[in-house]
């Protein structure tokens, strides 16, 4: 076969093959004379059509089998023979010329191709890796806040406290006119929390139960009503029931509602310091891995192939849908998907390219520790290991220890450096 490779637009390519005409005349022949011993066509018995009758009647289905045939089988061929790695199922236009003497077979393959990676030196990049442990300051503020988790709400005879939790009832009038969704009554509110615009909650501090104030406000520029951009409104505000926050002891009976059979506060606070430094560990690994990932796509600039960079907006764009489990969203557009979408696709191209030329083979003993450390915060971990140990599910912690086997190659071309922090500055940082 004679295999033709013309560029298009970005990484497309069309790929046009000349098939061998006498290989397929040879095979449409063959299987029309098995076709004219078992043919039943009236005038003649069984098994005694001539093939000139049956090539009449069959011949051009027959040669459309077999060029049909002749493509499906020879596209590998050519793509391997060409030395093509493919971005993209190839889209195939069949063509067959009926000449004065004999047919052309001949048929072309447009598709996208994966771009040319030349792996970039990374010596000139610094990671800083954060050094930081869990202090008993630390563990304290994270007592409290579990605290804070099992917190009660008590009535009290009071005005209004910053941290109290208030019932409101009110009205918003934009121009002496009420407006869409600017109505509630016995709201709860936690007065602090930011849930209400700017201004509502501080000017209820110092109200007592059964007062009414009035509000004068302005919506944020910004507002996502552009009805109320940037508006001033007015609220009549009916301020409810006032309760103040109850804290649960840190006691027996406290540590036995976290899972502590024993009841000893020590125990429990062995254990919150245990998932702290767990959870500390992972956001150090966390934040090494963004900015090693960050140094491989700065220092290497290609053209991302169309046809993987909508596979991944379809993948976000699905995982944002199953985060919204029984709420309506609307078809969400792909730019608001393009700019993440294509830093994964590029990341996994640069990765498959490292893994490829650097010869990088899965490490079966970091699988196994890290399905350990997936189900260390479970109830059950030995289910968990069970689970991750499945064949789709162990395919995801394959990707993780693939990716973290190509983290240890980065750091070993780039610049480390440690940088000390604390654990809340850690837990703040979101990869």
């Amino acid at each position: 076969m004679q295999v033709s490779v013309q560029s298009g637009e970005g990484l497309e390519r069309r790929m046009t093959v000349e098939l061998p005409t006498e290989e397929i005349h040879l095979e449409v022949e063959k299987r029309l004379k098995e076709l004219a011993r078992k043919a039943r066509v009236d005038g003649f018995r069984p098994g005694k059509v001539p093939v000139r009758v049956v090539r009449t009647r069959y011949a051009s289905q027959i040669q459309r089998e077999v060029f049909g045939e002749q493509v499906q089988s020879s596209l590998s061929g050519a793509i391997a023979q060409e030395g093509l790695r493919l971005a993209s199922v190839p889209k195939v236009e069949s063509n067959i010329e009926q000449g004065q003497d004999q047919a052309r077979f001949a048929y072309t393959a447009v598709f996208e191709v994966l771009p040319e990676i030349a792996l970039a030196a990374l010596d000139g990049y610094t990671v800083q890796r954060p050094v930081a442990e869990v202090t008993d300051a630390d563990v304290d503020a994270m007592l409290e806040q579990l605290r804070r988790q099992r917190q009660t709400w008590r009535a009290v005879e009071r005005s209004a406290q910053l941290g109290d939790q208030v019932l409101v009832s009110f009205t918003g009038t934009l121009d002496g006119e009420p407006f869409q969704n600017g109505e509630a009554k016995d709201l709860p509110l936690v007065l602090g929390s930011h849930a209400m615009m700017d201004g509502f909650e501080n000017a209820l501090v110092g109200v007592s139960a059964g007062e009414t104030r009035i509000l004068d406000l302005q919506f944020p520029a910004d507002y996502k009503v552009a009805a109320l951009a940037g508006r001033p409104v007015r609220f009549e505000v009916i301020l409810g029931e006032v309760t103040e926050a109850v804290l649960p002891e840190v006691d027996a009976e406290f540590a036995k509602s976290f899972g502590v059979a024993s009841g000893e506060v020590d125990a429990l606070r062995s254990g919150v310091r245990q998932d702290m430094v767990r959870k500390l560990a992972q956001r150090v690994q966390d934040k090494i891995r963004q900015q090693a990932l960050d140094a491989l796509l700065d220092a290497h600039k290609f053209q991302v192939p169309k046809a993987l960079l909508e596979e991944e907006i379809i993948a976000l764009r699905e995982r944002t849908r199953q985060g919204f489990q029984g709420s309506e969203l609307p078809q969400l557009p792909d730019q608001l998907f393009e700019e993440p979408a294509r830093r994964r696709a590029a990341l996994g191209l640069i990765i498959g390219e490292i893994v490829r030329t650097k010869g990088i083979k899965l490490d079966e003993a970091r699988i196994q520790q890290t399905i350990r450390e997936l189900a260390a915060s479970y109830e059950d971990p030995h289910g968990v290991v069970r689970y991750y140990n499945e064949p789709e599910q162990r395919a995801f912690v394959e990707d993780l220890v693939l990716q973290s086997q190509v983290i240890d190659w980065i750091l070993e071309q780039a610049q480390a450096e440690d940088v000390p922090g604390t654990f809340k500055e850690l837990m703040e940082f979101q990869a």
